[in-house]
């Protein structure tokens, strides 16, 4: 692994433990931080988060070797990993703590998630809402939250509604799964 080429790009679906497991098992990821992004609250908590009133949303960062996975890969794995058309919500979770974000770290990062979000738009119905923007300042989640599926695997949440997330992305990326 060569961190000196790595990318990091941070993107919102809901719930950070659920993409956070989902891109945990991606061959050349080789970091996932859940973390809170895109608000006005300096190093805000989770139960701060939970409010509804920093504006921050539960975000994960994800470092990636572009050789082995490249970002337009990332992106229509990030599509799938949630639903992209429904405004502030995913599933029972809902607030714009857990919206649709891509969070870009540069100018071509902005370019590939908006032409991603282009393509992803064919595939759907209803109109994707997910907010394409420079990333603010990322503050890392607590520790309880990191690793969070693999450490509680057996949780209710973890069981059903995370695992199917992963069930389908093993379905769907079995290409792209770590070895």
């Amino acid at each position: 692994m060569n961190r000196e080429k790595s990318e990091k790009i941070t993107l919102g679906g809901g719930c950070f433990w659920c993409v956070e497991a989902v891109f945990q098992r991606i061959e050349g990821v080789i970091s996932v931080i859940s973390g809170y992004a895109g608000g006005t609250t300096e190093n805000p908590s989770y139960q701060q988060i939970c409010t509804g009133n920093t504006g921050h949303a539960e975000v994960i960062k994800v470092g990636f070797e572009p050789e082995k996975i490249t970002l337009a890969e990332i992106l229509d794995i990030f599509w799938q990993a949630h639903d992209p058309t429904t405004l502030n919500r995913q599933g029972n979770d809902v607030g714009t703590q857990y919206r649709s974000v891509i969070f870009y770290e540069n100018e071509q990062q902005r370019e590939i998630a908006e032409k991603s979000k282009t393509e992803a738009a064919a595939k759907y119905r209803d109109p994707i809402v997910t907010e394409i923007s420079p990333l603010p300042k990322f503050y890392p989640a607590e520790g309880y939250h990191q690793n969070y599926f693999n450490d509680n695997p057996w949780q209710p949440y973890c069981q059903f509604v995370i695992k199917p997330k992963v069930s389908k992305l093993e379905k769907e990326y079995s290409a792209k799964l770590r070895k």
